[in-house]
């Protein structure tokens, strides 16, 4: 059996895509919230996040504790919000540090 080096190339550069853009939230999933000035729960779902009863379509990258949503529908479109986790139950973000509630 051959492999030619570009069908092995096309299908390794496939993998690493789809592992660095995905619909699944890994260790965001679920509902957090954010308190402070402005307090906001947050849900991390497959593709989507929902706030303050608003739906966003996004998508994850996950690189060890970091996770980047990207925001492709509604206010946040074209934008990424940086999330660092940091313990099982907390994460941190630019816009403050988020517990989970569920």
């Amino acid at each position: 059996m051959k492999i030619s080096y570009r069908a092995l190339f096309a299908v390794l550069s496939l993998v690493t895509l789809s592992a660095c853009s995905r619909s699944d939230p890994g260790p965001l999933a679920g509902t957090w919230r954010m308190g402070g000035v402005v307090p906001m729960t947050v849900q991390f779902r497959n593709g989507e996040t929902e706030t303050m009863g608003l739906i966003e379509k996004v998508s994850y990258d996950i690189k060890g504790d970091q996770v980047l949503v990207k925001y492709e529908s509604g206010p946040m479109q074209g934008t990424a919000v940086r999330f660092t986790v940091t313990g099982p139950n907390s994460a941190r973000s630019d816009f403050g540090i988020f517990q989970r509630i569920n």
